[in-house]
């Protein structure tokens, strides 16, 4: 098997570059989109005391050495989120980032260790106007991209049809025959519930699958992949236990949390902001002691971003994966082929 040839070869890189030229066009309109709308450009720093307290997201660790010596860890931030809501906290009401960020453990087809997110907030306005601006920037995309389709593994989505919108919990009657509803009690899911119902559908779930577990099996495995075919989707009111940012629905089993997908492709999540820093720092910690129980480490606590939380206005935000968008927009099939220079390393 003879080896690749390398990003920089020049009978690569032609083949690479209009997928390039158009991801920069769309960069270009977005850009000019968001200052239309009184959206004001920030950029944040990638080094963070916490990268972020998901479970399931492995960052890059590294160390600051001050002038005396003294050595402090830091992290490359997995979203520019905690930096953006200090600045929303600071007085500022519409923001949007292009931030590069780290992820560790991720690269495929989708995935790439370093990755462009665009992230944007909007305070004292409802998480559904985010869906509404995610419709407007498809159509800003494809036309920057001169595309009439968005496509991907021989899917396709018309991204100038409004998205289709649906909760969770339909979707999962719908193409699981699952009662979500019915397998949540109050903040936590009721594990063996779900996993009869998982098994039921022909879902194959392990004895230490806990609740949130037997979910990502049945999302990943029977919705996502009908999320967004012909026109994009917008899925909506996720449980409360997958939505560690997000407030509360008027159902408090969920939260105002939603996912933008097209071609089966997840391209942003949006949510409804906690403001409220107690209940900010009880889903943190329940959050990295699940992740010391599964991975063995846990990452810190930002606790100057809990002081900034407690006088953030409200608001709702959103974080969308500017090379997967690009991605379906020019008919590329690897991420690699819309980054002007990807990570060195295995990427087969």
């Amino acid at each position: 098997m003879t080896d690749p040839s390398p990003w920089w070869d020049r009978e690569t890189y032609v083949d690479r570059r209009p997928f390039l030229l158009a991801r920069g066009r769309i960069l270009s309109a977005l850009r000019e989109w968001f200052r239309r709308r009184g959206f004001l450009e920030v950029e944040t720093p990638a080094l963070q005391v916490s990268p972020g307290n998901e479970i399931h997201l492995h960052a890059f660790a590294t160390e600051l050495t001050g002038p005396s010596g003294t050595r402090s860890p830091l992290y490359l931030h997995t979203s520019p989120e905690f930096a953006c809501k200090k600045l929303l906290a600071a007085g500022e009401p519409r923001i949007f980032s292009f931030a590069r960020v780290f992820r560790n453990r991720e690269r495929g087809p989708l995935h790439h260790p370093e990755f462009t997110m665009l992230e944007w907030y909007r305070t004292n306005e409802p998480y559904e106007a985010l869906m509404e601006d995610c419709a407007a920037i498809l159509v800003e995309a494809a036309k920057a991209a001169g595309c009439l389709q968005l496509q991907w593994k021989g899917h396709a989505a018309d991204p100038y049809a409004a998205p289709d919108r649906r909760s969770v919990a339909d979707a999962f009657t719908e193409f699981a025959g699952i009662d979500l509803l019915a397998t949540l009690d109050g903040d936590e899911g009721n594990r063996d519930r779900l996993a009869a119902a998982a098994r039921a559908a022909g879902i194959q779930v392990a004895d230490d699958d806990n609740w949130s577990d037997v979910f990502s099996r049945v999302l990943v495995g029977r919705i996502e992949p009908r999320m967004g075919l012909g026109r994009a989707a917008l899925l909506d009111r996720y449980p409360l236990p997958e939505a560690a940012w997000a407030q509360r629905a008027d159902d408090p089993r969920l939260a105002q949390r939603f996912e933008l997908y097209a071609c089966g492709v997840e391209l942003a999540n949006g949510f409804s902001e906690i403001t409220d820093p107690a209940e900010q720092r009880h889903r943190f910690e329940a959050a990295m002691a699940e992740r010391q129980r599964r991975y063995g480490e846990q990452y810190p606590i930002d606790d100057d971003f809990l002081k900034a939380l407690a006088a953030m206005p409200p608001a709702s935000g959103i974080a969308l994966g500017f090379d997967r968008l690009a991605m379906l927009t020019t008919g590329a099939t690897r991420i690699e082929q819309v980054l002007w220079a990807p990570v060195a390393g295995d990427d087969r």
